[in-house]
């Protein structure tokens, strides 16, 4: 077959694949399993007793594709803690929604206007839907409460404010963030008329000291009597992980908040595993205290309770406890990096899995070779050098700046990076630092050490990305944020070579040597073209650099190593041909017609039917992971 009549032919077979069984969350097919509670991306929670049997379940927006909606999650009883059911969608997505308790029960608010109870209908309360017109807002989280104890329900809204922030590469040399703070205000617009008959006044922010609450934004305020004095206090969340507690030293008609301070468990501020928190005030153990409902970044909800306790005028909270739900769809936190592995060399494959959280972790296939659906294991976080593998950004680390301190945005190959035939890992992240993680166990117990820095014999200084504040160190590898580096053997000598993108954004093959017994990474070549020249994956700079996670396969079958990137699903970069040391790549777009990826994918290839095809696995925004058959003939 001529070069024109195969590109043709293979053309067509990846026109078919639209035609072929869609994308479909795969499940744990693991009765029994309890794993962690969680919509997809971004949990909004509201502890209502949603089916009328007498205990708070709970419904969670999530505002986000592919898993938007409104889930129920049913409490069928058991203490502090139960294993809720499995989530059921109820409503499509009320951004912004939030519960208000009146009168002990539920009433649903999105901005500027109040939802029906079964979340069907919507009713105009206010005649605007933003207080801060002008500004760049990021929360919009409105409320009811009786501030002042008059018995008229007076409107809250709280915004996140990111004017002064900015957004991204504001670091100065020395990795400090020359922009300002972000902000989140509470706003009261007192009714002066009655419930039935409201009559607004116009926003004014709540004072706190003399001075306008302002957390470090995404406010999401709580108005409650959370040291039992008999007023209302103020709790909020923020944009990050911890609270903060505005005690009222005035009374229930004539409020006062003193000056916020963190909530603290034993001494340290009392924080959540990860970020965007949202906590919604509820007792819900009945114990007459009110306790936190907390959901995270990743979809996740934990219970943060009261103590019953109030030290030096501040409420006593113990440490979240995250919900756990009878196992249904596989998911590992938020934007879930996956690469299909035989991990612990039982002859299947299993997961091997990021997030952005910074976490890896191990998803055992529990059913051997050769089954489709394979059951599967509870996420196991992995360790390194002894101690939980986590990256996160800390205070100077993203590129998007400060507030993006506790994520990590892991994206991950399994390979035998020293060819000592164990699987070892390597590593990128929301940093740019390429690492890896040598195995030191067996094939059948690995056993991880701690990170080190992939380093390249650099002919001249190693190239600087045009922006940030971070620098390489020796020979380590310093490139574009969240873009996955993949070891393969791309040349076939036998040795694992590095597939990723360079600091400008081309797809590179960073080439591997062994002289005089010791293995040698050289210096990127862009050995990638395309019709308009070099294959470039992504022209932006800073924070919108990188974010290309990439896979390498033979998709096609014709022998040769294609290259899968994300996209609403996965995009083929087929390998057609090959010239003076150039490879010839053709973007036949995306491979099937589900669009699950909000801004990003990471796709992988597993053979679970064993079949030596490989198949499509995605891991999507959501968490949630992604399976298709490879509509391709054995």
């Amino acid at each position: 077959m001529n070069f024109l009549n195969r590109v043709a032919c293979v053309s067509l077979c990846i026109t078919g694949a639209l035609k072929a069984a869609d994308l479909e969350r795969i499940k744990y097919n693991n009765p029994g399993l309890k794993v962690d509670l969680g919509v997809g991306l971004w949990a909004w929670p509201m502890p209502v007793d949603w089916d009328r049997d007498g205990d708070l379940d709970l419904l969670i927006d999530c505002p986000c594709k592919p898993y938007e909606g409104i889930w129920f999650f049913e409490n069928p009883g058991g203490g502090k803690t139960p294993a809720f059911k499995a989530g059921k969608r109820v409503h499509a997505s009320r951004r912004n929604i939030q519960v208000s308790w009146v009168a002990g029960k539920p009433r649903y608010l999105v901005p500027g206007a109040e939802v029906s109870a079964d979340l069907a209908e919507t009713s105009k309360i206010y005649p605007e839907t933003r207080v801060e017109k002008h500004r760049k807002i990021r929360a919009n989280q409105w409320k009811y409460v009786d501030y002042d104890g008059d018995g008229a329900l007076d409107l809250i809204a709280a915004v996140g404010v990111w004017d002064d922030y900015g957004w991204d590469n504001a670091y100065n040399p020395k990795g400090e963030w020359s922009n300002g703070p972000l902000h989140g205000f509470v706003y009261l617009m007192r009714n002066e008329g009655t419930t039935t008959k409201p009559n607004y006044a116009k926003p004014a922010k709540v004072q706190a000291a003399g001075k306008p609450v302002d957390v470090y934004g995404r406010p999401s305020p709580n108005f409650a009597d959370f040291d039992g004095d008999g007023d209302l206090d103020l709790l909020c969340g923020e944009f990050v992980d911890s609270f903060t507690y505005f005690e009222n030293t005035g009374t229930r008609k004539t409020p006062d908040y003193a000056a916020g301070r963190k909530l603290t468990h034993k001494g340290q501020v009392l924080t959540m595993d990860l970020e965007m928190i949202l906590p919604s005030a509820v007792d819900w153990d009945k114990d007459g205290d009110i306790d936190l409902i907390v959901g995270d970044e990743d979809g996740r909800v934990a219970l943060v309770e009261h103590t019953g306790n109030v030290e030096d005028g501040l409420p006593r909270f113990l440490p979240p406890v995250y919900f756990r739900q009878e196992a249904d769809e596989v998911k590992f936190g938020a934007l879930s990096t996956p690469d299909g592995f035989d991990w612990d060399g039982d002859g299947d494959e299993d997961i091997i899995c990021g997030n952005t959280a910074g976490y890896i972790a191990f998803l055992e296939n529990l059913s051997g070779p050769k089954q489709e659906a394979p059951r599967w294991a509870a996420p196991k976080l992995l360790q390194a050098g002894g101690k939980t593998l986590r990256i996160m950004a800390g205070a100077n680390g993203s590129i998007q700046g400060p507030c993006e301190s506790k994520w990590g945005y892991t994206t991950l190959t399994v390979t035998d990076w020293n060819h000592d035939g164990l699987p070892d890992l390597i590593v990128n992240s929301i940093l740019g630092k390429v690492v890896w993680y040598q195995n030191t166990g067996t094939r059948r117990t690995p056993r991880l050490a701690a990170a080190q820095p992939i380093e390249v014999e650099w002919q001249k200084k190693q190239p600087l990305l045009k922006w940030g504040w971070m620098r390489p160190e020796g020979k380590a590898l310093l490139t574009q944020w969240r873009t996955t580096p993949v070891g393969v053997d791309w040349n076939r000598d036998g040795l694992n070579d590095l597939l990723m993108l360079d600091h400008e954004g081309y797809l590179a093959i960073f080439p591997r040597s062994k002289r005089g017994g010791q293995l040698q990474l050289h210096e990127p070549q862009r050995i990638f073209e395309t019709d308009t020249g070099s294959v470039r994956l992504n022209a932006r700079s800073a924070g919108g650099s990188g974010r290309r996670k990439l896979c390498v396969t033979d998709w096609d079958g014709d022998g040769r190593l294609d290259v899968l990137g994300n996209s609403p699903n996965a995009e083929l970069w087929q390998n057609v041909a090959d010239r003076k040391g150039m490879v010839k790549l053709i973007n036949r777009g995306t491979l099937f017609k589900r669009n699950i990826s909000s801004h990003t994918t990471s796709p992988t290839v597993v053979d679970w039917n064993g079949d030596k095809v490989p198949d499509l696995l995605v891991g999507a925004e959501d968490g949630f992971l992604y399976y298709a058959r490879n509509p391709r003939k054995p």
